[in-house]
């Protein structure tokens, strides 16, 4: 099959984060604290994530229940929207959509994180669809989550064949589970360095010339 649409992560394929998520802590946790935290908020995160409930809320209980002020949004500001999005990443996906394939967002994020990234990346105007997991009410790995971007796919561009999507995902649980929905995969990160994602791109039939730069 002909690859005609690309589907992209965006933490660690598009976007990385620019502070040391346990060093942001400090203001509120040691070390030991730290690291304990976030492993429950990442867990708790699981629910906010598939569109059940607000993130910035969770943190406001977790931290009172911690015997600490409510400062939710301040905490999210602090940890979770400290992002930059790769200009080489987002070049491929300016340059493939100029040549007429489909660029999609395909993201485990909950509501103000998603909000924060449209709003600072300008991603709705980057990207033919966005399947953020809280829009779509279920989270990768689970195989129901591409069945339902496949769907968002065929909304925004009038139909679309599972084998016709690449999949880009630096977690290879992701990709797995895209390729059993029927759709192509390519495990990469951006520490492997872009040479590396252009010639795995380049097996599924796709260049972008002059890219990487």
């Amino acid at each position: 099959m002909t690859i005609r649409h690309v589907l992209l992560d965006a933490d660690g394929v598009l976007q990385h984060a620019t502070v040391d998520w346990y060093e942001a802590l400090e203001p509120w946790f040691d070390a030991t604290d730290a690291r304990a935290f976030m492993d429950a908020a990442w867990e708790a995160e699981r629910k906010p994530l598939a569109g059940d409930g607000d993130f910035v809320d969770v943190l406001d209980r977790m931290l009172l229940a911690s015997g600490r002020r409510a400062e939710g949004e301040r905490l999210h500001e602090a940890v979770w929207r400290r992002l930059r999005a790769e200009p080489t990443s987002m070049a491929l996906v300016a340059g493939l959509r100029a040549q007429g394939i489909g660029v999609h967002l395909g993201s485990n994020q909950e509501r103000n994180r998603a909000e924060h990234m449209n709003r600072v990346f300008g991603y709705p105007d980057l990207f033919d669809s966005i399947c953020y997991s809280y829009l779509l009410g279920v989270a990768k790995p689970d195989p129901e989550y591409f069945r339902r971007c496949l769907a968002r796919i065929a909304d925004a561009t009038g139909g679309v064949d599972p084998a016709d999507v690449l999949f880009i995902d630096d977690r290879a649980d992701n990709v797995e589970s895209a390729r059993s929905v029927g759709l192509a995969g390519i495990c990469w990160d951006l520490d492997q360095g872009h040479a590396v994602l252009r010639e795995a791109i380049a097996e599924h039939g796709l260049a972008v010339q002059g890219w990487p730069a």
